[in-house]
């Protein structure tokens, strides 16, 4: 029985391992006209498994082209080994077209689907040349600002060298970005088969009215035909340079839309979301605490440049700390998905409930013509105390009652403080009139000697020492440090840049100066000062 157990443990394992291992399938294109060959990819790191998949599930709706395998070995970090299978398929028709899982040893792959249209009509005519470049834009008219979609088509029927170019595309009233790298294929026109290469490019216009897209060039020389087709006589010979050009295009730019608000930034996208997380999530806040909220801002048919600040209001009982904005883009079907992200922490400062207003963000779908507003809903943090921390109170917020009950541990120490340095006084005054002896340490620290404390860690610049520093130095003084910052309004200023150095990750660039010199500037009457002055010197050891 115990052998049996183990067994089937070992044999679960070795299912589990494979499975985590997997096969991912995956296409290099999610929709292509008929006549088009697209690229399917299986990729497996399970490097216990040999042979090929079967392609036998994918006969029915698709012609297998080609296959081909490449191995990887990456050597970085934890170095790992993986095996993908490259397969060329032509669809047999139109439609949507289903991607069965295929199998491979004991691993099978996900299901996938593909969108397969018709072919356009002007491709249904005859084509002699044996290279030809073909320009088409998504939409005839575009908002300025807002995304146009360049797609050019390089098809050729004759083998070309890798020394093939295409002149750039340079326009002076609009931004030009491409994307993603050229994309090759092979697609099937009357009969002929055609190497595709596929380069897009995002355009947005920065002025209104019409925009002229220039033609642009191809450049390739021609390797040796096939045998088949060595004799036809509109093949051109090998080793010939050919160009072809594009035709000239034409976008009209229309102006933002006059019921747009004019006070608001102008943000014409395919789509547009915002959306928030939290770390920790706020469930039970504390006074003190340090909460990260992250702002995510996606626009379809943006960049990440164009995406402007979010409206960020300040709110009553929160300290906000925000980070850099972090930019980004990404390449996908319908063009350029620009994506910003900002990051604040949030520190509550009192209890209570404290309300986050909603945030909304207004933009101009261009794909149903109409304003649109993408919001955040208002949130509610219930603050509660926090026992282990003792709030600044800025200046000109009402102080809050304190137990007397907290207090006295504090006077009873101050107290004590006080009188063993009135006793350490007295001996050395005593000793003065005895022969030297060597002087006994002082039993706690002095006023002056945590003033120099503080002195030293401010000019080192360094936030967490200064605030140890100061909140040692402030137990010593009559009042405490909210009652000083709310009478010395450049102490209160002062302390807020070393909380924001505490909370967020400037702190390295903070500067102590101006804390030391609040401190420094305070009246006489509002901290205890040293009886020693500075240029005072002790008395020889050995007087004469």
């Amino acid at each position: 029985m115990t052998r049996c157990t183990a067994l089937l443990l070992a044999l679960a394992l070795w299912t589990a391992s494979s499975q985590a291992a997997g096969l991912l399938a995956s296409l290099d294109r999610s929709q292509v006209n008929a006549g088009e060959t697209v690229e399917l990819t299986l990729e497996s790191s399970d490097v216990t498994q040999f042979g090929k998949p079967d392609l036998s599930p994918l006969e029915a709706q698709f012609e297998v082209r080609g296959t081909r395998q490449v191995n990887q070995l990456n050597t970085l970090g934890d170095s790992h080994a993986s095996t993908r299978w490259i397969i060329t398929l032509l669809p047999r028709r139109t439609g949507t077209l289903q991607i069965a899982p295929l199998q491979l040893g004991n691993l099978q792959s996900q299901a996938l689907s593909l969108q397969v249209n018709a072919s356009p009509a002007q491709e249904q005519q005859t084509r002699l040349e044996p290279v030809f470049i073909e320009a088409e834009l998504d939409q005839p008219q575009v908002y300025v600002q807002a995304q146009a979609l360049l797609t050019l088509h390089i098809y050729h029927s004759v083998p070309l060298f890798d020394d093939s170019s295409l002149s750039p595309l340079l326009l002076n009233d609009a931004r030009v970005e491409q994307l993603g790298e050229p994309r090759t294929y092979e697609k099937l026109i009357n009969g002929v088969r055609h190497g595709v290469i596929e380069m897009r490019y995002a355009v947005y216009p920065q002025r209104s009215g019409p925009l002229q897209i220039p033609a642009l060039t191809f450049s390739a020389t021609l390797a040796n035909p096939p045998n088949d087709q060595e004799s036809a006589p509109q093949t051109p010979r090998p080793g010939k340079l050919i160009h072809v050009a594009s035709k000239a295009l034409s976008l009209d730019v229309m102006p933002k839309p006059a019921s747009y608000p004019a006070d608001t930034p102008w943000l014409p996208a395919r789509e547009l979301s915002l959306s928030e997380s939290w770390s920790p999530e706020p469930d039970q806040p504390q006074v003190g605490d340090s909460l990260t909220r992250t702002l995510t801002l996606r626009a379809q048919g943006l960049s990440s440049a164009q995406l402007p600040p979010l409206p960020l209001a300040e709110v009553n009982g929160l300290r906000s700390y925000p980070d850099q904005p972090q930019l980004s883009n990404q390449h996908v079907e319908q063009g350029l998905l620009g994506i910003r992200e900002e990051r604040q922490a949030l520190v509550p400062t009192r209890t209570g409930l404290v309300e986050l207003p909603a945030l909304e963000v207004t933009w101009w779908n261009t794909q149903d013509n109409r304003l649109e507003v993408s919001s955040l809903p208002a949130h509610s943090l219930q603050v509660a105390n926090n026992p282990s921390l003792v709030v600044d109170t800025p200046a000109g917020t009402p102080q809050a009652s304190v137990d007397n009950s907290e207090l006295w541990p504090w006077q009873l120490s101050t107290l004590l403080l006080a009188c063993t340095s009135l006793l350490g006084f007295g001996l050395w005054w005593r000793a003065r009139s005895q022969p030297a002896v060597l002087r006994a340490a002082q039993t706690g620290p002095s006023p002056r000697s945590l003033l120099d404390d503080l002195k030293r860690a401010c000019q080192a610049n360094d936030p967490q020492a200064t605030r140890q520093a100061l909140d040692a130095w402030a137990r010593q003084q009559p009042e405490t440090l909210a009652e000083m910052a709310a009478r010395f309004i450049p102490l209160s200023d002062a302390l807020d840049g070393l909380n924001g150095a505490l909370y967020s990750e400037t702190g390295q660039y903070w500067q102590g100066e101006e804390l030391w010199r609040a401190i420094r500037a305070i009246p006489i009457a509002e901290r205890v000062q040293d009886p020693v002055a500075d240029t005072t010197s002790l008395p020889p050891l050995y007087p004469k």
